[in-house]
Order: structure tokens, then sequence, then C-alpha cells
């Protein structure tokens, strides 16, 4: 390892020379007590900025104490969103040509996810940042990145890491929030819940294109007393809130009441959110899966006789595949996917489903005999999801009350105020039979590797586009209607996945979808997420997605080959 001395030298030396010079830095330095490690040095000033870690020991920091595993991802989360704001604050900016000067670290939105930006072993503390060397045209600035390297970085690290009185209180709450968080989601299967929304959540976001909590005059949640539960939390106490049961629950009213925003809280609620999010206190099983019908995605290999059957001209959907799958057939797909890598909770908002999929009222059977109907509409095998399966569903229905004869829990939402009006809606239809076949079939795929391949040109090329779309070798992977990933370094994750998957022979032609994913599971729970990543420097800019939106972006490899166990 090289002094800061040697670096300011380096520096020096390659003043206003061509920029490949900076290759020269590539190194670890000493500088007071941390360790600046350049891994990467970008090619030229328009490039993706420099890679570079700062390593502080972690015995000369005073952090919150760690008891777990979450409450380390919690805290790696909170240093990193330090350093962002550190950089916001005004340090850490620079002049020049492309990305000179520019600093940044990914540390993530509202929701906090195991991230690759800061990581805490038992000796070190790294934050992982990129940093734009400065340049003038393709000129190195060397005494501009003298300041940049051995001056502001440092600073920024130690303002993110090292902690006053007030930024170790700010540190305990933050791991305390993530803790209750983690501990009411645990206590839903005990109480036979699926989802659990604390009075006083604000479910309202600031804009369409702004998760942030609304502000100003905003209804804050309170549970009907007929659904009211308490759960407790291990650090903020006992708090009352919303139950929503296991079976199946609708969610109805009129427009602009506040369903889908209820719907939408729910399908984040299997990620803990950062203190003042407002839905601190909303949570939902970890194995809840948002389903829309998907018009033009490809299907591949999928059994969908549990709704789908008897095409015309005698052709089968016991193996079904499709360059351009319908509103129905997609939907179809997307929950037979979802069961197949153990989803045991559906939600849906009829706008985005498919209506001949979700229901045919009777007017239409009388006209339409069954047997003339290839679809079997969602509300003939909702119940039987539950009742065979173990899948709960929570529906938001604001048009076709058919679904009362089917439900568990009907929740009206009124003003943004929730509602018990089950036994009301019960009794204005009757209840619908269940079929009494046994659970429905969901068939084990096994895709074949030549199938999914991350190479162009021979060489691996991936790349994320935001949280809708990664590029894979000659292929796009569209993740635009995949509403449970919800930061981009998820989709930048799932890419290093799959082919850290294909490479290491995690897809090895026999192990099925569902074995995959777990086989990634077991991987990621061994050891850090960096596990996966084919970046020779460090890998920064990667979060954990979940294994069902990993088996998602499978699914919509237009390549994909599967045979069916």
């Amino acid at each position: 390892m090289k002094n800061v001395d040697q670096l300011k030298k380096t520096l020096n030396r390659i003043d206003r020379k061509g920029y490949k010079a900076y290759r020269d830095i590539q190194d670890q330095f000493q500088i007071g007590n941390l360790v600046l490690a350049i891994d990467h040095v970008q090619a030229d000033p328009f490039a993706s900025p420099s890679r570079m870690r700062l390593i502080f020991e972690r015995g000369d920091l005073e952090l919150p104490e760690m008891r777990s595993d979450l409450e380390r991802t919690a805290l790696e989360d909170f240093l990193a969103r330090r350093f962002r704001d550190a950089v916001k604050s005004g340090s850490g900016s620079g002049k020049g040509s492309g990305k000179s000067g520019n600093v940044q670290i990914d540390s993530g939105r509202q929701e906090i996810l195991e991230r690759t930006a800061c990581r805490i072993s038992d000796d070190t503390v790294e934050l992982r940042v990129s940093a734009g060397l400065p340049a003038q045209g393709r000129t190195i600035l060397g005494r501009v990145a003298d300041s940049l390297l051995t001056e502001q970085l440092p600073e920024l690290a130690k303002r993110a890491c090292v902690l006053d009185a007030d930024a170790l209180a700010n540190g305990r709450s933050f791991l305390d929030t993530t803790t209750d968080q983690d501990a009411l989601r645990r206590q839903l299967a005990e109480h036979n819940l699926v989802a659990f929304v604390g009075d006083g959540s604000v479910l309202p976001r600031a804009s369409g294109v702004s998760d942030r909590p609304m502000r100003g005059e905003v209804v804050t949640f309170k549970s009907p007393d007929s659904l009211a539960v308490e759960l407790n939390r291990p650090n903020a106490g006992p708090i009352r809130g919303m139950g929503v049961p296991e079976g199946v629950s609708l969610i109805v009213g009129g427009g602009f009441h506040g369903k889908s925003t209820l719907l939408d809280a729910l399908s984040r609620g299997v990620y803990n959110h950062i203190p003042g999010d407002g839905r601190e206190c909303v949570v939902t099983r970890d194995d809840a899966v948002k389903i829309r019908a998907e018009d033009g995605r490809s299907v591949s290999g999928n059994d969908l006789r549990p709704f789908i059957n008897k095409l015309p001209l005698g052709r089968t959907t016991e193996n079904f595949s499709s360059e351009n799958a319908s509103g129905s057939t997609s939907q179809a797909a997307n929950i037979l996917e979802s069961l197949e890598v153990g989803s045991r909770l559906l939600l849906m908002d009829e706008d985005t489903c498919a209506t001949n999929f979700m229901i045919r009222d009777d007017v239409m059977r009388r006209l339409v005999p069954d047997q003339s109907e290839p679809i079997t509409p969602f509300i003939d095998r909702v119940r039987q999801l539950y009742e065979q399966n173990g899948v709960s569903t929570i529906l938001v229905m604001g048009g076709a009350g058919d679904y009362f004869g089917v439900a568990d829990t009907v929740i009206w939402m009124n003003e943004y105020e929730p509602h018990d009006v089950t036994a009301n809606a019960r009794s204005l239809i009757e209840s619908r039979p269940v079929d009494a076949c046994e659970s429905l079939p969901v068939a084990r795929r096994i895709p074949e590797p030549s199938s999914i391949d991350p190479t162009k040109k021979n060489r691996t090329k991936t790349r994320a586009r935001g949280t809708e779309e990664i590029g894979f070798g000659d292929e796009q992977i569209d993740l635009r209607q995949v509403e449970q990933i919800v930061d981009p370094s998820q989709t930048r994750g799932i890419a290093e996945i799959l082919v850290h998957a294909k490479t290491r022979g995690i897809i090895d032609g026999e192990k099925s979808v569902d074995e995959i994913v777990d086989a990634i599971d077991d991987l990621l729970r061994e050891k850090p997420i960096d596990v996966v990543s084919g970046f020779r420097g460090h890998p920064g800019d990667f979060a954990r997605p979940r294994r069902f939106e990993i088996s998602a972006a499978i699914n919509r490899l237009r390549s994909l080959a599967v045979s069916q166990r």
C-alpha cells in the first residue's frame, strides 16, 4: 500500500498529460485513518466515473451496535445515505469535461435493500463510490484531482462514517425501525394475516413520479374496528392497525378514493422502509407478487390448463409458448409462474387486469356456453387457489360485484378511509361454489442453458436501464410490468445474478426454475451479494432483488426454451 504523498507525486507528474495516464493511480493509498482504493479508472472523462473504495478500520469508528444481519444491512444503508447527503450539501462537486468531479454513491430510495454500496465486515467499513477524474477536454487536471482524491473524498467519508451523538441516535433509530418492520412481518402468520397497515400510516405518494410521502393535507390510515389487530414492535412497542386476513380480500370503492393507493402500499410492504416514509408500519408477506395482464410478453412452456384450455382446432395449452401473448394468456402465465417459485399471495388491480380473464357474468355465460369458452375466469379459481393451494388473493375491484360471492373480506375505501363491509357485501349475492377438483397443477419447467445467453459478439454484455429493461446479450428483457422492482440497482442485480447463474452452472439443464432461484437464495444467504459480481473493481451499484423478480426476468427472455418435469 502506498501513502498519500506518493499519490500526490503521481498526480503532479501526470498533470496536463493525456487522460490514459490516470491509470498510474490505480492502487491503494493510506490517507490519514482511511484507505483510498482506486479500483477502476475510467477510459476518458465522458465514460462512466472511476470506481473507488473508502475504507476505515471498524475499530476506529463508533457505530450503533448491530445485533443481526438485518441490522447490518440497515446500517450499511444508513451510512451510504449519509455519504449521499454529504455530496448533496456541496462537497465533492468539481469542474471540467464530461463527468469530471462527479461523485456518487448508490444510496437507494424509500426502501431499505441489501446493497453493495457500503460493506461492513468484522474488521472494516467500506464506502464504494464513483468519482469522475477531472480533465479539461482529455487533458488531466492533476491539481484538481489531488484536491478531489486526497481532500474531498476523505472528508465526505468522514462526514458519513464518523458519527456524533445525534448521528448515533439517528442510526440507532434507523436500525430499530428496520427491526420493528421485520418483526411485524414475522407476526403475520401467527395471526392468520397476509398484510398489516398500521394506524397513522401515510399511504399516498407525493406524485405519480415520486415515491416520497405526500405532504400537507393527508388522510392518515385508521383501521375499522372489526379488522383491527394489535401487533408488537420490539423497539417502538404495540401498534394497532388493520389486519388483512388470509383468503380472498376485496378492496372496493369509487374512483379516486384510495383503492389502488392501498394496494400499492401493500405491494411495497414486502420491503422495509426508511424512517419518515409513512409506510414503515405497512407490511406484507414476503412472498406476495403483484399480478397484471401483460400484452405482448413472451411465454415459454407453461401449462395454462388451470385457466386456459380447449383452444379451437384441438390445440392444447399443456405446454404453451407464444412470442406475443394476449392479456388473458399473459395474466394466466404470470400467476402460474409466481406459484411455480413459491408465491402464496397474489395482488391484483382490475385496472391492469384482462377483463375476460377476471370474470364472465351470467348474461355472457348464457350467450356463450362454458364449453365454447377456453378461458376459465379467475373468479372461478380464486377460492380454489386458497382452499386447495393455500394461495390468498387481494383484489382491487370497482366494477364486478360478482366477486362478493367469493370474498372472505371486503374493504370499502371511502374518501381514503377503510370500512369493513363484508357482511353487507355477502348479503347482496350468493356464494359461488368451489370447483371440487384437486389443487391446481403448477408445471415445473427446466430452462435449456443455451437459451439463456448473456454474450454478444463472444463477450458477456449486460446493461440495466432503470427498473424497466435489461440488455442481456443480444436480447432486451422487458421488465416494465414487473411492478415490485423498486430500484434500478435491483435491475442491475438481476443482470449480475443471471450471468452468475449461467456461468457458474446453476442454470444447468437439470434444475427447474424454482430450484434455480432456491440455489440463488441459498448462495446469497451464505455470502454477500457481491459474490455474483463479475466486475473487476468494486461492485458498488447493485442491490438484491427477490426470487420472484429474478424468475420474472428469466421468464421474459424471448429466447427462453424449457422442458417440463
